[in-house]
């Protein structure tokens, strides 16, 4: 299933996400539903409060994302309950861009390394250190399930001059190549 993507302006993209019991009904479903709505939107990562759930879950596939030469490097992968255990490293800057904000890409410092616990789709615990574009990915995943968005993570500066844009998206007055869903708005788009 395709799920439509929330836009920006829905309260469930700023809000904490609740931990997943382990008896959730058809998590496996999905997870597999998670990444068929990534891939059909051309994502890297998709986290559940994009699909209006409010629920501790998030999926990457970072290949993509991956260097000329580092190929085959990128992770497919389902974060359950993550938490971020540690982030160091020198921060750098890339530009970022999200699904539920289509078409505004900014600049976004982030540490280059990262040590996360979490549980997969089989509710298996792990505690992986990743770094580079697959850290820097799941730290914007990871944000979406901290109720942060990488629009809140730029200077005043590039807030004041994307708030027409992201006034916009939250009106529906957006063009993307999948559906949305507009909170306030009867028709998804």
């Amino acid at each position: 299933m395709i799920y439509p993507i929330v836009a920006y302006g829905d309260p469930v993209l700023k809000e904490v996400a609740e931990d997943i019991p382990q008896d959730y009904p058809n998590l496996k479903e999905l997870v597999e539903d998670m990444y068929a709505t990534m891939y059909h939107a051309h994502g890297v990562g998709l986290a559940a409060p994009q699909i209006g759930k409010s629920i501790r879950l998030f999926v990457i596939d970072s290949e993509p994302m991956m260097d000329e030469g580092d190929e085959g490097k990128g992770v497919k992968k389902a974060f359950i309950n993550a938490e971020i255990v540690e982030e160091d490293g020198e921060e750098w800057g890339f530009e970022e861009g999200c699904l539920s904000i289509p078409g505004v890409r900014e600049v976004v410092y982030r540490p280059e390394r990262i040590v996360i616990r979490y549980f997969d789709e089989d509710w298996n615990e792990h505690e992986d250190t990743y770094d580079g574009m697959t850290a820097r990915v799941i730290q914007h995943e990871y944000d979406h399930i901290e109720g942060v968005l990488f629009t809140d993570l730029v200077s005043g500066l590039k807030k004041r001059l994307i708030k027409n844009k992201l006034s916009k998206i939250s009106r529906g007055e957006v063009d993307a190549d999948y559906k949305m869903n507009f909170v306030g708005l009867s028709k998804k788009r």
